[in-house]
């Protein structure tokens, strides 16, 4: 989408990145298993759970990352703990999937009604990102930025492993994450990936330090 379209919604001190000079905003339904805090067994309520993300690509000074514009999650442990310790803009949701095949039906739907339906499935073998292509430059970021209301801005380094990318279709029944943020990008998906496993760890946060 036009850079200047998206730049208005982000906050002072993050630039927006363009690829082949276009931003891009991402859509992410997923399910987390294993969550736990370090040294910690996992919590009940908070171990495993759906969640849904809605993203674009910043960075700060040299430092590509993420910036999240909401996060769905069907735990209330989770959300309450990611918008308390990592100022993460979490919201609460009725979210499941089942598996139907080699697919996967996926929904999403907030209290006040804002929903998300989609089915979705790999077409195609996993195939390593090279970079200088798209999907590197989508997934090979190793850091978040988050920020509650006016305060500052923080940064959690992340890690894991290069995603295990696979060419995917979707029939989406209904999307209303980016109408909610007044972002609109026309019906069709400009690009699609599944990927099936990815073990990720992720540090707490940092403030970050004006350039």
């Amino acid at each position: 989408m036009p850079a200047e379209l998206l730049r208005p919604l982000l906050p002072p001190g993050l630039t927006l990145q363009e690829f082949a000079g276009s931003a891009w905003v991402a859509v992410t339904p997923f399910w987390m298993s294993g969550v736990r805090l370090r040294g910690w067994l996992p919590l009940p309520g908070a171990a495993r759970f759906e969640e849904l993300n809605v993203r674009t690509y910043v960075t700060v000074g040299d430092r590509p990352g993420v910036w999240f514009f909401s996060l769905d999650a069907a735990s209330r442990l989770a959300v309450w703990g990611a918008r308390r310790f990592y100022r993460l803009p979490y919201v609460h949701a009725r979210m499941s999937h089942r598996h139907s095949g080699g697919s996967i039906d996926y929904h999403s739907q907030r209290r006040d009604g804002t929903r998300f339906e989609a089915r979705y499935e790999p077409i195609g073998p996993v195939t390593p990102s090279r970079p200088g292509r798209l999907e590197h430059w989508l997934t090979e970021r190793y850091c978040l930025y988050a920020q509650r209301g006016a305060g500052p801005l923080y940064r959690a380094e992340i890690h894991h492993a290069p995603w295990p990318l696979q060419p995917a279709r979707a029939a989406i029944g209904r999307n209303d994450m980016l109408r909610i943020h007044g972002i609109d990008l026309g019906d069709a998906p400009a690009c699609l990936h599944y990927s099936r496993r990815l073990e990720v760890i992720v540090w707490p946060p940092q403030r970050v330090e004006a350039c």
